[in-house]
């Protein structure tokens, strides 16, 4: 089904596992995932805001009539993964213990504040998030953590889950439906955009994507963008490997990291959505080789992806 259609709504991808996709797939277009089983189902990630939550539920109403969803899995922390969650209040909710606690870091509250902000940083986050709704929701955390690995059965159906974070973020989880040789990978695969390392180390996520290629799958749903193949997971870690080299090579010879990112010749990947994303990438680099290297905040890191994606045009 790479060939499938890149549209919004619910994709059905073989043996009662469905991709419900948002293009564009950029900031905050996130996919998620419905594995389908004997009168009980698995939604796989929530979506940015109340709005688009519900409008992915009713879409699903259809295939979820005879078996409802029962039980959640947020891939990782990030908002346009889990802050729909309070649709979902009373089910399961699953998630990995470092991804429940990042949870509590960027409340829905918080972005609302960034989002309607005076100013040059209300301008600044409006023009990525300016879409989405934040005010209201409540924020709704798993029920039920893990470390590692885990298996959960809905309606008589195994779903795998396997922590590969700190990656993307501090807790990824990739969901493997063995009998549906599918994987739904959260923000592990970006397919048409830039991946952004928010966490790291980059090694972590290398780690991931030889864990995807080497399992028996044949459907990939990433986080964000259209379905995808092996293929498409070795273009995302020929990214990080390149990146992590080139940040390396500069880092060592004592450049700045904003100087970095704005040194590297992405080629290729330059034709990649959000490219500006190599800043905070770049910077997790210079974090995870040196432990004196100190990040900058949340605004001035979206300072610095606007800057770089402003300059080229």
């Amino acid at each position: 089904e790479i060939g499938m259609s890149y549209t919004l709504g619910l994709h059905e991808l073989s043996n009662g596992c469905h991709a419900y996709l948002q293009p564009d797939g950029g900031w905050g277009w996130s996919n998620a995932g419905l594995i389908v089983g004997d009168g009980a189902s698995l939604l796989v990630d929530t979506l940015f805001d109340l709005k688009i939550t519900q409008k992915m539920l009713d879409t699903m109403a259809n295939a979820t009539q005879k078996a409802p969803i029962s039980t959640v899995v947020n891939t990782h922390a990030n908002g346009d993964h889990c802050y729909g969650n309070q649709l979902l209040s009373g089910k399961e909710i699953i998630a990995s213990a470092a991804t429940a606690h990042e949870m509590s870091e960027v409340p829905p509250a918080m972005l609302a504040a960034l989002n309607s902000a005076p100013g040059d940083v209300g301008d600044l986050f409006r023009h990525f998030f300016g879409e989405f709704d934040f005010e209201g929701i409540e924020p709704t955390l798993p029920t039920k953590t893990f470390t590692g690995k885990h298996s959960v059965t809905v309606g008589g159906r195994v779903v795998e889950l396997v922590e590969v974070g700190p990656a993307h973020t501090a807790g990824d989880t990739l969901v493997f439906v063995p009998d549906a040789r599918t994987v739904y990978t959260g923000d592990i695969l970006f397919i048409g955009g830039t991946p952004i390392v928010w966490a790291g180390p980059l090694d972590n996520w290398i780690a991931a994507c030889d864990l995807i290629c080497s399992s028996d799958v044949e459907h990939i749903v990433p986080g964000h963008g259209p379905l995808t193949d092996k293929a498409g997971v070795t273009a995302i870690r020929d990214y990080l490997a390149y990146v992590q080299d080139e940040a390396t090579e500069r880092f060592n010879g004592g450049m700045d990291a904003w100087d970095a990112a704005r040194d590297i010749a992405l080629n290729g990947f330059a034709e990649w959505g959000e490219f500006g994303r190599l800043a905070v990438n770049v910077d997790t680099v210079y974090r995870t080789l040196s432990g004196a290297h100190k990040s900058p905040d949340v605004v001035e890191q979206f300072r610095r992806m606007y800057a770089m994606e402003q300059k080229s045009q």
